[in-house]
């Protein structure tokens, strides 16, 4: 009924586009954070400005993975080197956190604007996972993510949360590393063998990989099928609705 493998008695969730319908929000408030930046550093240098991809770029750089790894990621990309910065550098200011700090900013006035919306098939799935006493946890880099669950009225649908300021808390790498699902997996009592870890981001399915889990289920929401089983994934569908609609629905890799 669940697709689950008989030992997986823990399942970990990504947030942003496998639980609610926010990697489109982020996608867009990274798109505009660099393309200000981008404009203006096209000007300075007397280069071309290229714009923002809020699809390849967005799901090559800066999905899944921490705000400053994903400016740092980007920027990286297009060879532009800059200053790390400070936490408190003015949201804009041409450094690592400064451009991160604006993304920010810029995220949480679009969050502001409308409700949080939720994937209907993936709240339909978490609620059969834990009816069958599973437990779960909600496994994100973004430091909005309690903001985020709350919002949208589902934080008692797990367990544990690991977000970004736990992990920077405690000094967990971010994904594509596999250090938060592991922190995860064992704040609810189990190792990776008895996990299942659901992904959208290419990152976070290679994180599922790293961290040798028992199932890594690719959640695939703009057309990525093929990358997401390159990246590790074992099972790729649509909607976590597929896994409650029938086993055999999930596309297998080979």
């Amino acid at each position: 009924m669940l697709g689950l493998p008989d030992q997986v008695a823990a399942c970990l969730f990504d947030m942003d586009g496998v639980v609610t319908q926010t990697a489109v929000v982020h996608a867009a408030a990274w798109k505009q954070m660099f393309d200000d930046f981008l404009r203006e550093h096209a000007q300075a240098t007397g280069t071309t400005f290229v714009p923002f991809d809020p699809v390849k770029d967005y799901d090559a750089y800066v999905d899944g993975k921490p705000r400053l790894d994903g400016t740092r990621s980007f920027l990286q990309s297009r060879g532009i080197e800059l200053p790390e910065g400070t936490p408190d550098d003015k949201p804009g200011t041409a450094t690592i956190y400064g451009l991160s700090n604006q993304k920010n900013n810029l995220v949480l006035a679009k969050f502001a604007a409308g409700d949080v919306k939720v994937y209907d098939g993936s709240i339909a799935y978490i609620h059969a996972v834990r009816d069958k006493g599973i437990a779960t946890a909600i496994v994100s880099s973004s430091a909005n993510t309690k903001l985020v669950l709350d919002s949208a009225g589902i934080a008692d649908l797990f367990d544990f949360r690991m977000d970004g300021i736990v992990a920077a808390e405690q000094k967990i790498p971010g994904k594509p590393a596999p250090d938060t699902y592991l922190a995860a997996a064992r704040a609810l009592g189990y190792g990776p063998d008895r996990a299942a870890v659901f992904e959208d981001a290419l990152a976070g399915v290679a994180s599922g990989r790293a961290g040798h889990f028992a199932w890594v289920v690719g959640v695939d929401r703009v057309g990525q099928a093929a990358e997401l089983r390159e990246h590790g994934a074992d099972v790729v569908v649509e909607d976590l609705a597929e896994l409650l609609d029938d086993d055999d629905g999930a596309k297998q890799t080979s």
